[in-house]
């Protein structure tokens, strides 16, 4: 999320209550996750295991649990508890607005656009032309859709986040980290009847140009989906996954988060996506492996019977 206007740190370490080290002068620009933060962002870091890959990556300003040694020209904010720092400020610059009706005033919708009855647009959300909403649609708040979308009955696009804090030492365990980021639409997208696309948590889940999704589909918060993608029913894909440009994931295929899949890959019904996948390939299976040899394993396996019975048949002789 970027803010409207750039905010000092100074400003930030009084507001978070957090100690000020390293560059005191700069400002900042927005708040991202590590894996999307430009210059300028704010990012936080709780677990000494991600300081090196915060500390080094891209953001300008660092909340953090620790003091430690501040990369040149960048600015530390040192607080006990930087995930809470990091959702109060999620919440000062992009407060909840309520709804006071079905299509806000504040809404852009363009020409040629059709929105059938019970659509749900919400707070800034911009719909480019020629688009179609069908019945019963919710476009949360902040949410860009193209020119020439389909959005098919009971879509929900841009619900919160499914990311939490677990605090075992509290009765009600997991802290919400607030969502302040989008739901982006490119152009020619079609979403099937029932598929639900989560915002990102600070920046944008993005369905790419051309891509097509069947019914009952869900995307993950950050997820990327690449151009001309074509997805069956009941697909899953995890937070923050990236779907390069020509894949296609047959009926059930779900994929893990903080994964890649290389463009032009074809991943087969029912498999399980756990780790990277290169492009150009066809894959299958759980955990899915190429098509072709994950299939003659399986024909192996369901010879393991008549083998067993052959080896007892061999001992008993």
């Amino acid at each position: 999320m970027k803010f409207e206007m750039p905010v000092s740190v100074q400003w930030l370490a009084d507001f978070t209550g957090a100690k000020l080290i390293g560059n005191e002068t700069q400002e900042a620009t927005g708040i991202n996750e590590i894996h999307k933060v430009t210059p300028g962002d704010i990012s936080f870091v709780d677990f000494e295991k991600y300081y090196s890959a915060c500390l080094n990556s891209a953001a300008t300003v660092i909340i953090i649990n620790k003091e430690v040694e501040c990369p040149v020209g960048k600015t530390l904010l040192v607080i006990a508890d930087p995930f809470s720092a990091y959702v109060k400020i999620a919440n000062r610059f992009r407060p909840f607005e309520p709804a006071n009706k079905m299509i806000s005033d504040s809404a852009v919708i363009g020409e040629g656009t059709i929105i059938q009855p019970g659509v749900f647009v919400g707070n800034h959300v911009k719909i480019g032309n020629n688009c179609l909403i069908h019945p019963n649609v919710t476009i949360y708040d902040h949410s860009i859709i193209g020119d020439n979308v389909i959005i098919h009955s009971g879509c929900v696009l841009g619900a919160d986040a499914f990311y939490f804090k677990r605090r075992k030492e509290r009765e009600v365990q997991y802290d919400k980290l607030v969502s302040c980021g989008r739901v982006i639409i490119e152009n020619d997208v079609e979403i099937g009847a029932g598929t639900t696309i989560d915002k990102g948590v600070s920046g944008d889940t993005i369905i790419g140009q051309g891509t097509k999704l069947d019914n009952h589909i869900h995307i993950g918060h950050g997820a990327v989906i690449g151009r001309n993608c074509l997805f069956a029913a009941q697909v899953g894909i995890g937070g923050k996954a990236i779907i390069e440009d020509g894949v296609i994931l047959w009926g059930q295929v779900g994929v893990s988060k903080d994964l890649t899949i290389g463009a032009g890959a074809i991943v087969l019904a029912q498999s399980g996506v756990p780790a990277s996948l290169e492009g150009g390939k066809t894959y299958f299976g759980t955990p899915v492996g190429e098509a072709k040899p994950k299939m003659r394993e399986l024909a192996w396996v369901k010879r393991i019977p008549e083998m067993w019975e052959l080896l007892k048949a061999k001992k008993e002789d």
